[in-house]
């Protein structure tokens, strides 16, 4: 199949600002390549290359749903990046078997039924907004094999209890195994407060163990807020890193602190803790509490109980790290992603297309 894939709106690739997007390209343009696939990658300029051809395009970056309140309007910036993106989309469309959104985006859902070519979509969110709910609701009646999420929790939280559930995939061999860590916890993930920093570094100060915090500062004024709440804690401020050196750091900590307030799609960070043998302890919310084996691989513990969540860390310790990184290459290689892609996306096109678009 020749495959079009149209990225995130609000960052261009390898700057953070797409967040799991940027790991889930990679791992899609490298899995469904070694699988026969020809792909095409559209992303705002500045990005990094995917290791397909990409279209560069320029543009206005899109406001992040995450950032604007449950009933914030549709909002569609002068010049935007997102739109350019989808006018390039539409002119390329001729050229492919399917395009696939990877975009947490009302435009592209909307507009997708008016393309020639199927446009399917990698839901990257949970619900945030009224208006993504309306429309991805729409889709869900009328396409619903268009639609794929990451885990059975975030499709639920569109209130779609049937549908196609596809995961992630990492390319775990450049994940750095460390058998013997240092006693220090992680965390990772963007610096906002839908992503519960302040919990972690509660229960890092009741362990009396440092916290290493990776990740884009993107609210200032709350990590200001955090780091004077908790002074007992000893952070470890670490930044943004690139996937390449963070796969090389996270080994180093004992366990890793998963603690979002929102409904997370899937949890990167969780798996990419595991690939280095690296224990997880997770609020059971969201798609954590379905790549969290509890005992295995780590432990699960109910939201804001931030005693059960210093206690599990003491017994996350404990636990076999081998073992650790062997059940996270069972469940979640690129190969294994790549293969439900495929399924998914031959369900959706159907043979007529293909055959229409030899």
């Amino acid at each position: 199949m020749r495959i079009l894939v149209v990225s995130t709106a609000v960052g261009p690739i390898g700057q953070g600002r797409g967040g799991g997007v940027e790991v889930t390209i990679g791992s899609l343009v490298r899995g469904l390549a070694d699988r026969g696939h020809q792909l095409m990658v559209l992303a705002p300029e500045g990005s990094e290359p995917c290791g397909c051809p990409m279209g560069a395009v320029a543009g206005q970056l899109q406001p992040p749903w995450q950032q604007q309140p449950r009933d914030a309007p549709v909002l569609q910036p002068p010049d935007g990046v997102l739109a350019n993106l989808w006018r390039e989309a539409w002119a390329l469309q001729g050229r492919h078997h399917v395009v696939l959104n990877l975009g947490y985006d009302w435009l592209p859902l909307w507009l997708g039924p008016c393309f020639t070519t199927p446009v399917l979509h990698l839901i990257s969110m949970g619900s945030l907004s009224r208006a993504m709910d309306d429309v991805i609701g729409d889709v869900a009646v009328a396409h619903p094999g268009r639609l794929a999420f990451h885990s059975r929790s975030q499709m639920e939280s569109f209130g779609i209890r049937h549908g196609v559930v596809v995961g992630n995939g990492f390319d775990l061999n450049t994940y750095r195994f460390v058998q013997e860590p240092e006693p220090l916890l992680g965390w990772v993930g963007r610096i906002a407060p839908e992503k519960g920093l302040e919990d972690a570094a509660a229960a890092a100060a009741l362990l009396h163990m440092p916290l290493a915090v990776w990740g884009r500062l993107e609210d200032p004024a709350y990590k200001n807020r955090v780091t004077a709440d908790h002074p007992a804690c000893d952070f470890r401020w670490q930044g943004f890193l690139p996937p390449v050196r963070l796969r090389q750091e996270l080994g180093r900590c004992a366990a890793l602190l998963m603690t979002p307030r929102w409904q997370e799609a899937f949890g990167n960070g969780v798996v990419e803790a595991m690939a280095c043998g690296v224990p997880v302890v997770a609020y059971r919310r969201g798609g954590p509490q379905e790549t969290v084996d509890h005992g295995l691989t780590g432990f699960l513990v109910e939201p804001g109980r931030i005693g059960d969540l210093a206690a599990m860390v003491e017994r996350a310790v404990r636990l076999d790290r081998h073992r650790i990184r062997r059940r996270c290459q069972e469940r979640f290689g690129i190969a294994p992603f790549a293969q439900r892609l495929e399924e998914w996306i031959l369900a959706a096109v159907g043979p007529d297309t293909l055959r229409s678009r030899c």
